[in-house]
């Protein structure tokens, strides 16, 4: 945190009211920007569904048998109308957009059968075709209708290189109430030639991120590394251009939870890293005499030395608190909390809820959390443990500093020295200082920081 010692430093309150707090050195000021992630602000645009959704059913006559004329008035008539209603030939369909190395977790909550409609669909929409006859033993296996949207969900759940698909239309075959064949194909925002310049972009884009990480690097330095990179250069921005997809991210450079979601999923999975989409709901607070509502959202699942943990980019980006108080655009508030990279089902669950179409794991282990890899974990009120994370910030050239507590306890305890009794100005060797600090009660943590005036 090293800054030359006649800069005067301050914290900054998102609604902008100054805490002056007494007993401070000299002129030192401490302000409180708040951080509680119970935000207001615009909805969080979902991933269209089913865009463009469309279905025929072209049902052949049946026939009573009431007699034998009626008989074979019915057969001629079901011989025509079959002649008539044949099936197109379904032309193969060669792979094209898609990345094998995907980590397709949604896919293992498939049957076999489902399976067999998730290949299909996958390859009608990875290689931009229009057409695709799906399996009919699914059929036989007792696949219809209902699955196709579930089915469809998983393929881009796992493949967010399907960056230009937006939905879905199937048409069906049928003799009588029984479906005899269902020919899918996907919808697409954009054209083929406008998705492969694309594409070349992101790859581009992608490509020159991937390079400033080792690849020998271990699983954790490579989610941070990709957590950093995607927050730092990313705004998050409802109006955004193709929001939906990883283009508003890699080349836009501003989208919202589904584009930070997708393109940390897209960069992870090429380095090697186990990494899903993970949709659901946080609760948000709707302003002075609005109650709050549950907002759609978008996050990962990520696998780091064999355990799997929760990460949230989104959350995790300053720009993202921001949209809660236009006021702090000019507040020099840390670009990156580390609140959400690697963090439990129990600690995820205090802000976020789970959507049930993919079951997702209970994630239990802590060794892969940012406070428990950077020590920043505290059980108790430890003054050597802190002078450690200072003079590792200064070493570094930081001007900030996160602590975690591990319970309620520590945490008051933390507070209590740090700000009430003006402890954190004993680490910083400097006078004349104005820290800012934020806090997050629902996670027990608590960030600092010099700023500027």
């Amino acid at each position: 945190m090293h800054r030359d010692h006649g800069m005067k430093k301050y914290l900054v309150f998102l609604l902008l009211i100054l805490l002056m707090l007494g007993g401070c050195g000299n002129s030192s000021l401490l302000k409180e920007i708040p951080r509680d992630f119970s935000m207001t602000g615009p909805g969080i645009v979902e991933r269209q569904e089913n865009a463009g959704k469309e279905q025929s059913r072209e049902d052949e006559a049946s026939s009573d048998t009431a007699g034998n004329e009626r008989k074979e008035a019915a057969k001629e008539k079901e011989t025509q109308e079959e002649s008539v209603q044949e099936e197109p030939e379904i032309p193969e369909i060669q792979d094209g957009f898609l990345y094998e190395g995907a980590f397709e977790y949604a896919a293992q909550s498939l049957s076999e059968a489902e399976m067999t409609w998730y290949l299909d669909m996958k390859q009608a929409m990875g290689s931009f075709g229009e057409d695709i006859r799906l399996n009919r033993a699914a059929l036989e296996a007792g696949c219809d209708e209902e699955d196709i949207d579930r089915i469809f969900q998983c393929v881009l759940n796992d493949h967010p290189e399907l960056f230009y698909v937006e939905g879905y239309s199937y048409t069906r075959y049928t003799r009588g109430d029984k479906i005899t064949s269902i020919v899918f194909s996907g919808t697409y925002s954009i054209d083929r030639e406008t998705a492969e310049s694309r594409r070349s972009e992101i790859e581009a884009a992608a490509a020159e991120i991937l390079a400033g990480v080792d690849e020998d690097a271990d699983q954790y330095t490579k989610v941070k590394y990709v957590y950093d990179t995607i927050i730092r250069k990313t705004d998050y921005d409802p109006s955004a251009p193709d929001n939906q997809n990883i283009y508003s991210v890699f080349v836009g450079h501003r989208s919202v939870c589904q584009g930070y979601a997708k393109a940390t999923q897209y960069l992870l999975n090429r380095l090697g890293v186990e990494c899903t989409l993970v949709l659901g709901t946080v609760e948000t607070e709707g302003g002075e005499g609005i109650p709050t509502q549950q907002e759609g959202h978008a996050w990962n699942l990520v696998r780091v030395d064999g355990e799997y943990y929760y990460v949230d980019a989104t959350w995790g980006d300053a720009s993202y608190t921001r949209q809660d108080g236009e006021a702090a655009e000019d507040i020099n508030i840390p670009e990156i909390n580390y609140d959400y990279l690697n963090v439990t089902t129990e600690e995820l669950l205090k802000t976020h809820t789970l959507g049930e179409n993919i079951p997702m794991p209970r994630c239990v282990a802590t060794d892969a959390n940012y406070y428990s890899k950077e020590g920043a974990l505290f059980t108790f009120y430890d003054r050597e443990q802190m002078q450690m994370l200072f003079d590792r910030a200064r070493a570094q050239d930081r001007d900030d500093i996160t602590v975690k507590c591990a319970d309620r306890e520590c945490y008051n305890e933390v507070l209590t020295e740090l700000v009430d009794n003006h402890e954190i100005f004993r680490y910083l060797e400097a006078e004349d200082v104005a820290v800012a600090y934020a806090r997050n009660d629902n996670q027990m943590s608590l960030t600092f920081w010099v700023t500027n005036e």
